[in-house]
């Protein structure tokens, strides 16, 4: 009976003892996945400095919906974000040269204004969305036009303006167009307090006196579309006085700019006639707030051949801007992007290995893509596409 007694005292000890060293081994996690090569984890555009070139960040949904809806990118770019389930962008000197000069100017001074050029392709369009995201974090409000050519080119609709005689509104585009910039930066017109600084009348009954929350005055025109097009003159005419007033910031973004300058389009007048960007009202809306008579901002643009047709035989600002876009927005600084240099080609096919666009592609096979495309970034998504 002892004897039993005690095998069974043993047993339980020794099992208390197997639980024990259970317990006390340290819990094991699996091990993290490490980052890969070709990114960041520094999404912040204002901390991005040339120890992130070269490197893929990603824009969160949120910020994405936000800053980029509504066509506000390139198409084929949209479809990469689809296809790819995430959006990213590759820190390229361009943007990053820019971010420098914001970071040293003088925002008491007349608005520093930049040029981005480049052959087709090259990616103007794509370090302009790093830059919106970059004002986005920096709190300036942002006046950010995609592609100013499609506008011009493929109008929804068009009416005699009711109150500058002789222009034609884009009341589709422009109401379209107050609603982006509304949703971009909701979070600024929320906090600063900006009113009108004047009377503005529309009709007998309809009215915004001195005094009116912008927010009243854009919403008014997204509902009122055949006042949009004036709305948006008007909110760029309060924007310059609250810049000078020191109440904000503003970083104008356009795509496309020399579209402006171009002697045609498909925009008709009341007599059916084909009309030039001169004639339109939102024109004198962009061409004044690219303006040097205002301060507190800073106005970023890109020129590119696909923006107007008749000039299409060099891609320099020069050129595409002709004479008298050139005097408008000169002095400025021209920012060329180039194709992509070897290490960035060597970035963007580990990117696409990544994502599955590509698969099992050999050196040789890697090495004949470089030369297909010649580095250029559309050539090479379109050449990998097939792959």
């Amino acid at each position: 009976m002892a004897f039993c007694i005690e095998s069974v005292i043993r047993r339980i000890s020794s099992n208390a003892v197997r639980k024990l060293s259970t317990v006390a081994e340290p819990v094991r996690l699996p091990p993290e996945e490490p980052l890969q090569l070709f990114r960041t984890n520094e999404c912040n555009p204002i901390n991005h400095t040339t120890d992130h070139l070269k490197r893929f960040y990603t824009i969160s949904p949120n910020e994405r919906q936000r800053l980029f809806f509504n066509n506000a990118m390139p198409k084929a770019f949209v479809d990469d974000v689809k296809t790819f389930n995430e959006c990213s962008i590759m820190i390229r000197r361009p943007a990053l040269e820019i971010m420098s000069y914001l970071h040293q100017c003088d925002y008491s001074r007349p608005v520093n204004k930049f040029v981005m050029y480049g052959e087709l392709g090259s990616g103007k369009s794509i370090s302009l969305m790093h830059l919106v995201h970059y004002g986005h974090k920096s709190g300036h409000i942002i006046v950010h036009v995609s592609w100013l050519q499609r506008w011009y080119e493929f109008p929804k609709e068009y009416a005699k303006s009711t109150i500058r005689e002789g222009l034609t509104d884009l009341p589709i585009e422009s109401a379209t167009w107050l609603g982006h910039f509304k949703i971009q930066n909701k979070h600024l017109l929320d906090t600063l307090d900006l009113r009108t600084s004047k009377d503005y009348i529309w009709s007998a009954r309809e009215s915004n006196p001195k005094g009116t929350p912008i927010l009243e005055v854009i919403d008014f025109g997204i509902s009122r579309i055949k006042f949009a097009s004036e709305i948006i003159i008007i909110l760029m005419e309060e924007l310059k006085q609250w810049c000078a007033d020191n109440k904000c910031k503003v970083m104008v973004l356009i795509d496309g700019f020399n579209a402006l300058i171009s002697n045609h389009t498909r925009v008709r007048n009341e007599n059916k006639k084909f009309v030039s960007t001169q004639d339109v009202t939102i024109t004198h809306a962009f061409l004044d707030i690219t303006k040097s008579n205002w301060n507190n901002g800073v106005v970023i643009v890109s020129v590119d051949k696909l923006a107007v047709k008749e000039t299409r035989d060099s891609d320099l600002p020069r050129y595409l801007l002709q004479e008298k876009g050139f005097e408008h927005l000169d002095p400025f600084i021209p920012i060329k992007v180039e194709n992509f240099d070897d290490g960035e080609f060597e970035m963007m096919i580990e990117y696409y290995k990544d994502r599955k666009w590509i698969r099992n592609i050999t050196p040789n096979a890697q090495r004949e893509l470089q030369l297909l495309t010649n580095n250029n970034p559309k050539q090479l998504s379109l050449y990998c596409a097939s792959l």
